[in-house]
């Protein structure tokens, strides 16, 4: 996980507190602690079926909750003031195929109150921002998967939100957008949003978020210990399957046992991470595959 950046507030921006819903006799969730901070992301970490967009779409005020408290800088909060605060990316963007993705942002603007000038304003602005500019005027119908999905960041940017709920942000994006989307998110909670990221792609969550929360069987838990990476060590000369597998606990020290090798004369042909500290977290939830 990243180091701490920027700006960080001690009254936590957003707060869920023992939140719980049901559909008919499946209960989603079953109880959900949550606290955002301004200038910090957390990554919400759980197998299908944990209850994590379920959790998402309570904290964005799309959903009531059967249950619990959302506190918003402190403070009781409704569903449309949590709307007005919050930028929510679902999953799946749904687009209307006829619009352009600069009138879909001009109508979400509008929907926030801002005349159609500064609708529009904000739209072009969004479109450069996610490098959509050359397909500002034509039909969203013609999107691939992944521009959709950053068409997608730009309508839950709209608002200039101070909290960003985004759910599997990155499903679809090639290299290039994540690379991109991670630098973008980045920026946002260092000019002091508070960002959530429900994401399968450990890896890539790791390396920009500051905090983790997991979710399992519709309940949150604290952030994981991290458990120590594991490295792969090949010889030269060793068939792939024979190679013999280390656990060291960061960076820095897998770059002295590196060393110490080399130094004794050990023929290093590939050194390399396998899993990382929230890959292993995952794994130790022991939760069923879905």
């Amino acid at each position: 996980m990243t180091a701490q950046h920027g700006w960080t507030s001690t009254v936590p921006a957003l707060t869920g507190l023992g939140l719980a819903r049901s559909f008919g006799g499946h209960q989603a969730v079953a109880h959900a602690d949550i606290a955002l901070y301004s200038g910090r992301i957390i990554g919400l970490v759980g197998p299908n079926g944990a209850g994590k967009t379920t959790l998402l779409l309570m904290l964005a005020g799309l959903l009531a909750p059967d249950r619990g408290e959302l506190l918003l800088a402190g403070a009781p909060a409704d569903p449309k003031s949590l709307r007005a605060h919050i930028g929510w990316m679902p999953d799946v963007f749904g687009t209307w195929e006829s619009l352009t993705p600069r009138e879909i942002l001009t109508a979400f603007g509008r929907l926030h109150g801002a005349d159609k000038a500064t609708a529009d304003r904000r739209a072009v602005e969004l479109l450069h921002q996610v490098h959509l500019v050359e397909f500002t005027d034509h039909p969203a119908s013609g999107l691939s998967r992944g521009q959709k999905q950053r068409l997608g960041l730009a309508r839950a940017l709209v608002n200039r939100p101070q909290i960003i709920l985004l759910d599997e942000p990155a499903s679809g994006m090639d290299p290039r957008s994540r690379i991109e989307l991670r630098s973008q998110l980045r920026a946002l909670a260092d000019a002091g949003a508070a960002v959530v990221i429900s994401s399968h792609i450990l890896s890539e969550l790791e390396e920009m978020v500051d905090d983790v929360v997991m979710m399992t069987g519709g309940a949150t838990r604290g952030t994981p210990a991290t458990a120590a990476p594991r490295w792969r060590i090949r010889l030269v000369g060793q068939p792939a399957d024979q190679a013999s597998y280390i656990d060291l606990p960061d960076d820095e020290s897998a770059a002295k046992h590196l060393a110490g090798l080399v130094a004794q004369g050990t023929p290093i042909a590939d050194f390399s991470r396998v899993t990382s500290g929230l890959e292993q977290a995952y794994l130790d939830l022991d939760a069923d595959r879905t």
